[in-house]
């Protein structure tokens, strides 16, 4: 497995498969063709079907159209074998001639893959990819998931990751502090700051549900509007661990130490996923995505209550397992019903598997593995309409209440 930099990649919403990923594919072509006189961008499949609502080709033009016109062609129903988030950037000459062509795919938090051939040039730093070989190693060394992760990564990760707390904080601190509607034909209206000051009115049970509510819906609904914050795993999931974590420092006076540990372990959680699976609802649906962030924040939160490495194994894999089968169905294509909702609801299903784990003593019949490996073949199963193209389920014939 490659760094957990990957499942935590900081940059501005609303999509990491469709926004952060074509971003950084216009700017790697237009470093190779700096001389072109035209640009044409065509987009395959997901890309295509929800690109408009995802602003895939805003983030293409801002790249590109400073220097050289751009034409996107737009090909919704054409899905590429190697990944249903294809795209095809053509270079021109002064001459209308193509004079470079190449086919790139989006795979999910903001990753991109050639077909064929290995894209990424980062290094395999994880020697185990796997949930089941790494809790072994914990119970053999008596260490923990986040010191397998320490004795993997650089030394900086540990500065790397107090960036992506500080981030994944100032996300939340100005999603509450925003009010008004977001940007679409949607017209949904920003929620996080009416529920947070509701949930100050509750008495402890009820408040402490409401304040993890209203920071997951702080972060997705800063997303939604472009902000900045952090993949964890994907920009569509990206309220769930940093609802988590932050209501369990406020409320439990974890130290950022404590902090960075859990996400240490989350970020190795949305890793395994990602080798042995995918975490782009494109491919797999919103298991890939939601799901993943659910057991992502219920590994860490069973953590920071000092659970076992089972019993940390045991609420991720109640966090993933109780979101099979979920379907990307986005209405209007935006990343905003149902995505911001089910953030919040998967914060509160997170705290919820940590305290199920925590009543066991971690063993259980199914592993996390196992879990993974179903997500994956279940993804492959679902039509395509249901995965982020913005044509069944919810998104299908959508009218207003």
């Amino acid at each position: 497995m490659k760094t957990i930099r990957e499942i935590y990649r900081i940059g501005y919403g609303p999509s990491s498969s469709h926004t952060m990923g074509p971003r950084k594919a216009s700017e790697i072509f237009l470093n190779r063709h700096p001389e072109a006189v035209a640009f044409e961008v065509i987009l395959y499949g997901s890309l295509a079907a929800t690109g408009k609502g995802h602003l895939t080709d805003v983030a293409i033009l801002d790249t590109l159209q400073p220097h050289a016109p751009v034409e996107i062609v737009w090909k919704p129903s054409v899905f590429l074998s190697f990944h249903p988030n294809g795209m095809t950037f053509r270079s021109k000459n002064s001459l209308g001639e193509v004079t470079d062509e190449w086919t790139v795919f989006s795979v999910g938090g903001g990753a991109l893959a050639e077909e064929g051939k290995p894209f990424d040039k980062t290094p395999e730093l994880y020697e185990m990819n796997s949930m089941t070989q790494i809790l072994s190693w914990c119970e053999r060394t008596g260490r923990s998931y986040w010191e397998y992760v320490q004795e993997c990564e650089d030394h900086d990760i540990w500065d790397y990751l107090a960036e992506v707390w500080s981030t994944m904080r100032e996300a939340i601190e100005r999603g509450l502090d925003q009010e008004g509607v977001l940007p679409g034909p949607l017209n949904l209206r920003r929620k996080a700051s009416s529920y947070y000051i509701k949930a100050k009115g509750y008495k402890d049970s009820l408040k402490s549900r409401g304040l993890v509510f209203a920071y997951a819906l702080a972060v997705s609904e800063e997303n939604a509007s472009g902000g900045r914050i952090v993949t964890a795993p994907t920009c569509g999931s990206c309220g769930v661990v940093p609802a988590v974590l932050y209501h369990l420092q406020k409320s439990r006076e974890f130290s950022d130490t404590r902090i960075l540990r859990a996400l240490a372990t989350a970020g190795l959680v949305g890793n395994i996923v990602k080798q042995n699976a995918s975490i782009s609802g494109a491919e797999v649906g919103c298991q890939g995505e939601v799901g993943v962030a659910c057991a992502m924040a219920s590994a860490a939160a069973s953590q920071l209550f000092g659970g076992s490495p089972a019993q940390i194994e045991y609420a991720a894999e109640m966090g993933l397992e109780h979101h099979l089968g979920m379907t990307c169905d986005p209405v209007c294509g935006l990343v905003q019903i149902p995505c911001i909702e089910r953030n919040a609801y998967a914060a509160a299903r997170a705290l919820d598997a940590n305290i199920y784990s925590a009543f066991t003593d971690g063993n259980h019949r199914v592993s996390f593995d196992k879990v993974v490996a179903v997500m994956k073949q279940t993804g492959h199963d679902l039509p395509s309409l249901y995965k982020e193209t913005g044509e069944g389920g919810l998104a299908k014939d959508y009218e207003q209440m």
